[in-house]
């Protein structure tokens, strides 16, 4: 956990935009712009990347991932770059409930992976770069999006103590906690076998 040097009013002011940041929802913009439907009423009903590529559309679900990954990105790299490391962490915090618990849908949004890779790849570019190859390798031998995102969430704080970054390990802890949460009911489908694939619609 970084020093905390900020003043309350400036960590409260990145708090603040790191949320409104990740509150919009791209991948519901994205669908209803390019004419591909409610994402509410298609597949998991979710509005990350892996429901907007059950419409079909690879390059929207594309679009989704890169968005969702880049506001948590841009969160951390503003506050750090203006503030500081601790109003780093905070805005990537918020960003990452913000994408989970948007203001704008009445707090039913993401399961926050992309959101949630953006932003350790801003925290700290090798563990980010670890974790998105190890949801590329589960994913690959898996083809399951949950499992991949469960599976590269628990190994984050390894990452981070491997890779001589345990500033973050605090936050990495908290992100993986809210990422199991959010994913109890692809938890409880993986148990029973009847998890969907990447793909499938």
């Amino acid at each position: 956990m970084p020093t905390l040097e900020s003043a309350p009013l400036v960590l409260l002011l990145w708090a603040a935009l790191g949320y409104l940041l990740g509150s919009i929802p791209f991948g519901m913009v994205l669908s209803r712009a390019m004419g591909l439907g409610n994402l509410r009423e298609i597949g998991s009903g979710n509005i990350g990347a892996t429901n907007v590529l059950r419409t079909g559309s690879k390059k929207a679900a594309a679009l989704t991932l890169l968005l969702d990954g880049g506001k948590g990105a841009v969160a951390v790299l503003l506050a750090r770059a203006i503030a500081g490391e601790d109003a780093a962490q905070l805005a990537g915090l918020t960003a990452f409930l913000g994408h989970c618990y948007p203001v704008w849908l009445a707090f039913k949004g993401g399961k926050g992976v992309a959101t949630f890779l953006g932003l350790m790849l801003a925290l700290a570019w090798p563990v980010g770069i670890a974790c998105c190859l190890t949801w590329l390798a589960t994913a690959a031998l898996t083809r399951i999006s949950s499992l991949s995102a469960l599976v590269a969430a628990a190994t984050s704080t390894i990452w981070m103590v491997f890779l001589g970054h345990s500033q973050a390990f605090f936050l990495g802890v908290l992100l993986t906690l809210i990422v199991f949460w959010r994913h109890r009911e692809n938890i409880r489908r993986l148990r029973a076998g009847t998890e969907p694939k990447i793909g499938k619609k």
